[in-house]
């Protein structure tokens, strides 16, 4: 991703019904750049108080995600090139959802 500004790891970590730890292959973890500050776009999500903090803090996390696919779709080598249309709309849908529109 071409002029990052912004790096974070993200780790996914399933939640046992027991409460008890989890064993063998508990997280995923990778890192993802981005040109935003996703900390700036959840607290300003967060003031509009249009969803859960939970679905507030979703949403900007899969929409960074997203972006960084859409962006590295734009290389004609890149087999989401295929998705590029749909990754547009659906970001631009996403943004009004936000209050980005």
């Amino acid at each position: 991703m071409t002029s990052s500004k912004h790096r974070y790891r993200i780790s996914v970590t399933p939640i046992e019904t027991d409460g008890q730890q989890c064993s063998d292959r508990c997280s995923i973890e990778f890192e993802q750049c981005s040109k935003s500050s996703w900390m700036r776009e959840l607290e300003s999500a967060q003031r509009l108080r249009r969803l859960s903090c939970n679905d507030d803090a979703s949403l900007v996390v899969v929409t960074g995600l997203l972006t960084g696919l859409a962006e590295a779709s734009l290389r004609a080598d890149n087999p989401l090139a295929a998705l590029q249309p749909e990754l547009d709309q659906l970001l631009h849908k996403l943004d009004g959802l936000r209050g980005k529109a």
